[in-house]
């Protein structure tokens, strides 16, 4: 199953006025460094401080009163999980979110206060689809995939819409559009929405090392399974293999796949929150970290789309990166 530009443009019509069209911001010090015009898209604005609530709200508005009844489960690190929290709780919908027990704090004590149930369980020892499909077939709940889901993707798909929509406002159009990339669900619906209004231009995804799937997948022309051997500073991005519904539209529109370390994250954060003066996760910042780091060489003196898409860090985590501890 594909997903179109109307799939989209549909999910933005349930979105609006209860998602955060949130702006589009420049900074001369960015465009200075790169030597482009970067415009900005700070989903760490977004409800939830995530574009997560995008697709989470989208899915669920279309459930059906008795599917609301009986409720959600989905299994999320923290981002997934707090969006359909919410959503769950706008719609009066009850939800269960199966977290790792090692999830950062804020993440999992914002998606309770968002009134759901949650799961812990050890990410080593237990495995979070069966224990989401155990609590699913007892409750008759319906599962919320975090990207692989056609309604998922489309709303994580009109923050693209947004982007190419708000760039032509300002008389601009995009050479490349670069965008943090784990399952999928955000770079395929990104890629959707600006491949169908802007085909010229180039896409990008960004992954963090030892999850660097999508590009190992994109490379062998198939999807190839990651086994993590060690954690990331990018907890947003940990997923070992991108979707079966989000690799075909990544296979069919992303130009490359730009590859960050913890070093590289870590500098994007400080460099977002001293110069940009915005909070931002490190699996967030993912695509500011390969612009500056160089590992994507943007078109000189173009214009180009950069999207941070969450800034769920851990209040100490941050402070550590702010000071250079990490």
């Amino acid at each position: 199953m594909t997903v179109t530009l109307a799939d989209v443009e549909a999910a933005a019509a349930r979105l609006k006025g209860v998602a955060v069209e949130t702006p589009l911001i420049e900074s001369p010090a960015l465009n200075e460094r790169l030597g482009l015009r970067v415009l900005i898209k700070p989903e760490t604005l977004q409800r939830v401080g995530a574009f997560k609530f995008r697709g989470a709200y989208n899915r669920l508005v279309q459930l059906t009163p008795d599917e609301r009844r009986r409720g959600v489960v989905a299994f999320s690190s923290g981002n997934h999980a707090q969006g359909v929290a919410l959503a769950a709780r706008l719609l009066g919908i009850p939800a269960l979110i199966v977290m790792p027990a090692d999830a950062p704090a804020v993440k999992a004590e914002a998606t309770k206060g968002y009134g759901a149930e949650v799961r812990f369980y050890d990410r080593l020892t237990e495995s979070r689809e069966k224990i989401a499909a155990e609590i699913a077939q007892e409750r008759g709940a319906t599962i919320v995939p975090a990207f692989d889901d056609p309604h998922i993707i489309a709303g994580q798909g009109t923050a693209g819409l947004e982007l190419v929509r708000q760039a032509h406002a300002l008389g601009a159009s995009f050479d490349m559009v670069v965008s943090p990339t784990s399952g999928g669900g955000l770079t395929a619906g990104i890629a959707t929405a600006v491949k169908a209004l802007s085909p010229k231009t180039a896409l990008w995804g960004v992954e963090p090392e030892g999850y660097d799937d999508t590009r190992a997948s994109l490379e062998a022309g198939e999807r190839r399974p990651m086994v993590p051997t060690r954690r990331t500073l990018c907890d947003a991005l940990e997923t070992p293999c991108p979707g079966e519904l989000t690799f075909p539209i990544l296979k069919a529109h992303l130009a490359g796949v730009a590859v960050i370390s913890d070093a590289e994250a870590a500098a994007a954060v400080r460099y977002a929150f001293t110069t940009l003066k915005l909070v931002v996760e490190p699996g967030g910042a993912a695509a500011l970290a390969a612009l500056l780091a160089g590992k994507i060489e943007p078109p000189a003196g173009g214009t180009l789309g950069l999207v941070l898409s969450g800034g769920n860090v851990d209040p100490d985590l941050f402070a550590r990166i702010v000071r250079g501890e990490i």
